[in-house]
């Protein structure tokens, strides 16, 4: 059997693995380092290109919980990210380079993967028995004509932005603390703490800087990547109760509460960078520096990256596709990742995951795998293909599960119910692989 994949991020790299352990001869087409997105920088594959966190890794939340069926299902993507995890309190991140050097190096191991530097032009089945698009919400213009021929101008665009990345060496640690949230983990956050009038000095600032002028197609902007400014403009107290709530920190050196937090997640093991959490912006990179330089602890900061916001593309899914990621009208076709409409690293692993299982029972004359809507799995395969009507991208959650049987009152016990349904689910359906 002989499959092509176009792409090589978090969904082309998980399908790979996935067919390349079942035998199947694999070809991943990627155009780095020919050509490079806006976004990427490195030759390897799998790159993390926002934020290096793949969020919680706590079991009863929905992204944990969506780890937790990633690694009964063997997750090539979820076992590097383990093995090159940095210190993120209950968040599961990465040191970004080292995370894609190791993906790359695993794929490369198989006898049965060629790796082909191109730029795709076509979506043709011709020589494969099937081919799987994991071109990402990056998708090269090159690619576009082919796309327009196979499901006409029928797209959707969002915006997604990308926060800074600022020097260790250069945050003001005697206006700085480190503490993770409620004591959780170890202390892995440096928090940056404001009092109201420093807070609404800089909210000022914020809301009246300078953005890069964007066009009217440009300004639909998915709300779980929402720029800080956009989403300062909504009030005053916005960002208290979201990215910078004080709420469950305290600097122990002092006995004032903060007003705001600013947090910092390590970039890299060696924690000589630091990602500005919740930081999304599309602010003029000078005014980045003058603007979040107002934060006390961030008087000095060096900045490594600043943020930058760019075109996210994504197919309207459920005109296209069915529930195992497969084109309906051109079976030996199929799609994966975020141009699918899932959002976010895990969604999009398991994504591809998904789309290669399927397409290897499938072409195997097997039935394909049903994944119940009890699982995250399940209910993001359902998202891609039930058309609700306005087609939006989608992050793992417990509101996409299917509901439980009985009402919960209690929060956590309602969390413990919906994740040990879903590990029972997964497991069932894993007996049937």
């Amino acid at each position: 059997m002989k499959a092509k994949i176009i792409g090589g991020g978090f969904a082309g790299c998980e399908a790979c693995y996935q067919l390349l352990k079942r035998g199947v001869d694999v070809t991943l087409v990627e155009m780095k380092p020919l050509k490079y997105s806006p976004a990427h920088h490195l030759d390897t594959l799998c790159e993390v290109v926002c934020s290096n966190s793949f969020k919680s890794d706590d079991p009863l939340s929905s992204s944990g919980l969506l780890k937790a069926e990633l690694r009964l299902l063997d997750s090539l993507i979820l076992k590097v990210a383990e093995q090159t995890r940095v210190p993120a309190g209950n968040a599961l991140a990465v040191d970004r380079y080292a995370f894609s050097e190791r993906v790359t190096a695993e794929l490369d191991a198989f006898d049965n993967f060629r790796r082909v530097n191109a730029v795709e032009t076509t979506l043709d089945t011709d020589n494969y028995d099937f081919v799987i698009v994991a071109t990402g919400p990056l998708t090269d213009e090159a690619l576009i004509p082919a796309f327009r021929e196979l499901i006409g101008d029928d797209f959707l665009y969002f915006f997604d932005a990308v926060a800074p990345i600022v020097t260790a060496e250069s945050i003001d640690f005697d206006e700085a603390f480190v503490a993770s949230r409620y004591g959780k983990g170890n202390a892995d956050y440096v928090n940056c703490p404001m009092d109201k009038e420093e807070y609404l000095a800089f909210y000022d600032e914020l809301v009246n800087a300078e953005t890069v002028e964007l066009k009217d197609f440009e300004n639909n902007v998915f709300e779980g990547c929402m720029p800080i400014e956009v989403m300062a403009k909504r009030g005053p107290d916005t960002m208290r109760f979201g990215p910078l709530k004080p709420v469950g920190l305290r600097d122990e050196r002092k006995n004032e509460k903060p007003y705001a937090v600013v947090q910092l997640r390590k970039e890299n093991a060696e924690g000589t960078r630091y990602n500005l959490v919740g930081f999304q912006t599309n602010l003029k990179f000078g005014e980045q520096k003058r603007v979040f330089s107002k934060i006390p602890a961030l008087k000095n900061a060096e900045f490594v990256r600043y943020g930058v916001m760019h075109r996210n593309t994504f197919i309207n899914a459920p005109k296209l596709l069915n529930r195992y990621f497969q084109v309906k009208h051109v079976p030996k076709l199929f799609f994966a990742g975020q141009l699918t409409g899932v959002e976010g690293y895990m969604e999009s692993t398991v994504s591809g995951l998904v789309a290669a299982l399927q397409a290897y029972r499938i072409f195997q004359g097997l039935l394909p795998l049903q994944f119940g809507g009890d699982t995250v799995t399940g209910a993001l395969c359902k998202h891609i293909s039930a058309d609700f009507g306005e087609y939006v991208p989608m992050n793992s959650s417990f509101g996409i599960l299917d509901p439980l049987s009985e009402h919960i009152r209690d929060k956590e016990k309602r969390k413990i119910a919906y994740a040990d349904r879903a590990i029972e689910s997964m497991k069932k359906t894993i007996n049937n692989i």
